[in-house]
């Protein structure tokens, strides 16, 4: 699969999908509240404990507005880290540099897209929907770790997000359109991302023994972990939005808390674990960190 990968092929690729901003999401452009925006297979709202169909509709807007929200969260970590992985090949390989920094001006793009989808949300939807941050803290956080750590955490998610819009976005047509053009674009600049980060997973880990690469696998784990405690606390917004748009408390707060949150750590973390792509290139570098994130991959289920 990798040996497919150059940074020519991937920078040809990324200037032919490319796409500007106001083409997607344009200042006139609005969601459509009569219908949901995220597939169930990730959002898990249909059978959310205690609600009625119309909160159930409500849940999803909010889990969709959890999905770009985080997303936007996500890229503010990624777009510094292919940065810095960038410099010091500044006067080196022309076709790996041009590449990392396209992909880098395209996460820029995706957070200036992600915040106009916040804005409009905002207007639309007329409930404040809180999201965890700040974003600079979190980056933070994952920036701290070892630099393979944070790879294979960026290659997780863009394969991740491969997975969510061709298995269960692409071919639901209850999505309000508007809100799947933008899963849509989004997932067509991540595809050349995924295979960027791919490279730069295989030369963080070429010149490590196993016993090294094995500690960044734990890193990368950490950085899960961390991942799954602020999902944890992204789905008590997510109810208490919900409360505040309907006017009352839930019947089974803790359940559906508890419902939500796990219906996240499958859409963030246990479908990215199990991504063919990102297994693949976990058996690549190492069989051993391929088996310690299959062993820790079904809790997120």
């Amino acid at each position: 699969m990798y040996r497919e990968f150059t940074y020519q092929n991937v920078l040809a690729s990324a200037e032919r999908a490319g796409w500007r901003l106001d083409d997607v999401f344009g200042p006139d452009d609005r969601l459509d509240f009569a219908a949901r925006f995220m597939p169930e297979a990730l959002a898990r709202t249909d059978i959310a404990p205690g609600l009625d169909p119309h909160e159930r509709l409500l849940l999803n807007q909010i889990s969709g507005h959890q999905y770009l929200s985080l997303f936007g969260v996500i890229e503010e970590f990624i777009l510094p880290f292919v940065l810095d992985h960038a410099r010091p090949l500044l006067n080196t390989d022309d076709y790996r540099v041009r590449a990392l920094l396209q992909f880098a001006g395209e996460e820029a793009k995706h957070i200036q897209l992600f915040r106009r989808f916040q804005q409009a949300f905002a207007a639309g939807f007329g409930t404040p929907c809180q999201v965890i941050g700040p974003a600079e803290a979190i980056a933070a956080e994952v920036l701290r770790h070892d630099p393979l750590a944070v790879a294979m955490a960026i290659l997780h998610i863009e394969w991740m997000t491969q997975g969510h819009y061709l298995d269960s976005v692409r071919d639901d047509g209850a999505i309000d359109p508007l809100f799947k053009s933008l899963l849509r674009r989004h997932w067509m600049e991540e595809a050349q991302h995924a295979k960027i980060d791919t490279l730069m997973v295989l030369a963080l880990a070429d010149a490590r023994g196993e016993p090294a690469i094995l500690a960044a696998t734990d890193e990368y784990l950490e950085i899960g972990a961390f991942i799954d405690a602020a999902l944890a606390q992204q789905a008590e917004f997510n109810v208490a939005a919900l409360e505040q748009a309907i006017g009352h408390p839930v019947a089974d707060r803790a359940a559906l808390i508890a419902q939500q949150h796990q219906a996240a750590r499958w859409t963030y973390l246990g479908s990215g674990m199990v991504h063919d792509q990102f297994v693949d290139t976990l058996a690549t570098i190492s069989p051993g960190a391929r088996a310690r994130v299959a062993a820790a991959a079904p809790q997120f289920g």
